[in-house]
């Protein structure tokens, strides 16, 4: 979701907003330095973390396992969709004004939901491609081939390229309330509020599912059925007691932070589709809340592009310890 102190603006149509605007408050003043401050604090983070993987990957492209090509196509599609944040920065720190034109707004945008549909299904293909090694060894080497993972990828950014086109329609800049914004615009698809309605909430649904909610199910079963391997493996086994806690402990921090960063905008974002498709009635109550809100779900997400270097690279020994190498920050 693009980031924005007026999330009505965003999700409502004109005629909604009449509404929203007779029950709704100024932000606190703290917003415009706050966000903006943070934007580029997880710009900074995201841009040298995922940077250090992507070197590490390509020094080592000689001997390189399928996660580590994984691994370092997800430090990508981090390292791109955090890059967007400087522009989101200054559109926050001038109270939602956007300087920057119409084709920075439309590609922006574009990049932004390219590379987060990427990350999310990097993070599952990854997924899978761990239950497959751990939980089928004998098998996994017909299916984990350098053609299957070439093929793996090619389907991901290609899919996520088609995904994302809707931004590249439907995002514009719009003069709202004496502002220039950049936000979507669903007047391309006709006149009738109840038509635009019915698209604006579709995508925010759809986005909803298919970068959280079908991901989020097949991590969960997949990393399920790992623990389960891990234990009946290890549990013969008095000397791996140690190792088997570590992995435990990895496998529940990648599902409990994609979780905990993703929830917040999905649930805010579905709570403003169900309001627009009618079936429960706007509140001046739920719009101060979603005011306070949606600023801090929007950096959650962000911050999880930036935490993805830690969880899925730095928490693999052998990876980390090739990185400090490489970095000559160890011997």
């Amino acid at each position: 979701m693009a980031p924005t102190e007026s999330p009505p603006d965003y999700y409502f149509s004109d005629k909604e907003m009449e509404d929203v605007r007779l029950c709704s408050r100024s932000e606190p003043a703290i917003y415009q330095t706050l966000f903006p401050v943070l934007y580029v604090l997880i710009f900074i983070l995201g841009l040298f973390g995922n940077g250090a993987v992507i070197f590490t990957v390509w020094r080592t492209q000689g001997k390189r396992r399928v996660a580590l090509v994984y691994i370092g196509n997800l430090a990508f599609a981090d390292l791109t969709f955090v890059s967007c944040l400087p522009l989101w920065a200054v559109y926050a720190s001038l109270g939602s004004r956007w300087p920057f034109g119409w084709f920075l707004c439309k590609i922006n945008g574009y990049v932004e939901f390219l590379n987060m549909y990427a990350s999310v299904f990097l993070l599952t293909s990854m997924t899978c491609d761990r239950y497959i090694a751990i939980v089928h060894p004998l098998s996994s080497r017909q299916v984990r081939t350098r053609s299957c993972m070439y093929a793996s990828l090619a389907a991901v950014w290609t899919l996520s390229g088609l995904l994302a086109l809707p931004l590249l329609v439907f995002q514009t800049t719009r003069h709202l309330n004496n502002r220039t914004m950049c936000a979507l615009d669903f007047r391309l698809v006709g006149s009738s509020e109840h038509l635009q309605d019915l698209w604006r909430a579709g995508m925010s649904l759809s986005i909803s599912v298919l970068t959280f909610l079908l991901p989020f199910l097949v991590m969960m079963v997949c990393y399920g059925l790992i623990v389960c391997t891990l234990f009946s493996h290890f549990n013969t086994r008095r000397k791996m007691h140690q190792r088997k806690r570590r992995l435990f402990k990895i496998i529940i921090a990648l599902v409990v932070v994609f979780a905990t960063c993703s929830i917040p905008i999905h649930a805010l974002g579905s709570a403003i589709a169900f309001l627009n498709l009618g079936l429960f009635p706007i509140t001046c109550a739920f719009l101060h809340f979603l005011q306070l809100a949606y600023p801090y779900a929007t950096c959650l997400v962000y911050a999880n592009s930036c935490l993805n270097p830690f969880l899925y690279a730095f928490l693999d020994l052998n990876f980390r310890s090739q990185c400090l190498r490489l970095l000559h920050l160890k011997k």
